[in-house]
Order: structure tokens, then sequence, then C-alpha cells
């Protein structure tokens, strides 16, 4: 890609950056006078206390006879080690998302009818607003997916009705409806990084799968293992072409998903606090 004239340093900027080190330095005494602590680490490289939270939580040391010795990182949600969490999965992982998500969002691990309530809130709100991978994705393609993904999130406060309305209901339900639209974003924001930069087809033809196989951009492939049935309306022109199935009703991709399958065995819960 050919690289634009305003992206370039030129002489000038150069000079001009160079004038912004010269008089932009700071005193590094003045941070132990002042006791300024340099981003999230005081001077003698400990993390910065910045707030409390029992969402999640990162070990990165022990206690021995007083003395803090470095170990092997641990991490925990919601008391819940994430290892114990996906040794608990079933073999397949299926809902694994769905059930972590769940656990951060509400402090517990799902019951079934849990699990299948928060899956059909999830199904419901995956889809993405008229034209708005054309406008938003692929008329600005970027390098870095991060980048695709904020900027996709920032846009999406335009087309909110009640962006502003900070209640717990209506985050909730922004936070729900952003988990659902992730993947979403993630799968077409790669999709045109890979055609803009790196010039591969647009068409993704999975040559594993022997036609016809019928895939729905909401989910999952229907009809890939013996105990997956497509249930619901989607005609095979809705589940291959994105531009019908933006144009299918939600209602009718909401029983694509199987019911949830999977029971969470008792695990150890630690305190965050």
């Amino acid at each position: 890609m050919a690289r634009s004239v305003y992206s370039e340093i030129t002489p000038e900027m150069e000079a001009l950056a160079d004038l912004c080190v010269k008089n932009g330095k700071i005193d590094p005494e003045l941070y132990a006078k002042y006791d300024v602590k340099r981003g999230l680490r005081d001077i003698n490289g400990n993390g910065v206390l910045t707030g409390l939270t029992d969402i999640s939580e990162i070990r990165s040391s022990r206690m021995e006879n007083g003395v803090k010795i470095p170990c092997e990182g641990q991490l925990f949600y919601r008391g819940y080690s994430i290892e114990d969490l996906v040794r608990s999965m079933p073999s397949d992982h299926s809902f694994g998302f769905e059930v972590t998500a769940y656990l951060l969002l509400f402090g517990e691990l799902p019951s079934k009818e849990q699990l299948d309530g928060f899956i059909k809130q999830l199904s419901f709100y995956r889809t993405l607003p008229t034209n708005f991978v054309r406008d938003i994705i692929m008329k600005a393609p970027s390098g870095d997916m991060m980048n695709t993904l904020a900027r996709s999130v920032l846009t999406m406060y335009s087309y909110d009705d009640a962006p502003d309305d900070i209640s717990i209901p209506n985050v909730l339900r922004q936070c729900i409806q952003l988990i659902a639209i992730f993947p979403l974003l993630s799968v077409y924001g790669y999709q045109a990084y890979r055609h803009y930069h790196e010039g591969k087809n647009l068409y993704n033809r999975r040559r594993s799968l022997p036609p016809p196989k019928i895939f729905c951009v909401f989910c999952v492939p229907i009809n890939s293992s013996p105990r997956w049935k497509p249930r619901c309306s989607t005609s095979r022109l809705c589940c291959t072409q994105s531009t019908a199935a933006a144009t299918t009703p939600r209602s009718q991709h909401m029983s694509c998903r199987p019911p949830a399958r999977i029971r969470i065995p008792p695990l150890p819960r630690h305190s965050a606090l």
C-alpha cells in the first residue's frame, strides 16, 4: 500500500521534534521530591494501588518469611482460578466464553437456566447496524486489530439511543451488547486487514468442508455435529451471504444454537480482598 504524503516525516517535522525534546525535559529528582509515581509503578518497581475490585486478581509473587518472592503468575476471575475454570469446561469447550462472561458480570457461575437465558440475550444483540461493516470497517481498514475494535466501539456510541444513561440496567445492556458483537467486529476487521494489507481474497472458502454445509454468521456451523440440527428458518443464502443475513430478523437466529449442555463442578474460590 502506497504511503500517504501526509504520513511522511519531513525535515521540518524532525526539527520541531528536537525542539519539543529540548524544552520538554523534567528533572528525574523531582519525582522523588514530590513522591510522583511513574505510571503504575513506584520508584522501587512495586505496583501502585489505584482501586479495589473483586472481579479479577493477578498474583505474581508470594510472601515467605516477610519477603516478597516472584512466582509463576496466577489469574483469578471472581475468586476462581482461570486454570480451574478451563479444566471444568466440557471437552469441546462449548459455551466456555459465555460462562466466563456471565461469571465476570454477575459474580457467580450460572445455572443451566441462567446460562440459557444469557445465551439468548447475546444472540439477540449479536447484530451490527445497517451498513456498519461497509462504512466503518471496510472503508477505513487498519493494520492494527485493537485499533479496529476501539474505533468500532467508539462509533457504536452514535447508534445508541441512550449512550449517556449511566443507570445500572442501561450500562449492563451496553456491556452485553458489546460482548455479543465483539466476535463480529473481530472477524470482519481481520478479513478487511487480510484483504487490504495482505492482498487476500475476501471470499473465504473452506475446502475441508464438503458442500452443502449450512453456516450461520450469527453463530457456528449448524450441521457440523450430529447433535446440532438446523432448527431456525434461515436459508442457505442467509447463512452464506452476510448481506442477506444482515436483513434476516434476529428472532430467526435465536434458536440456531443448541441448548446449553454444561455443568460446572464445584470449584475452590479465593477471596481477592
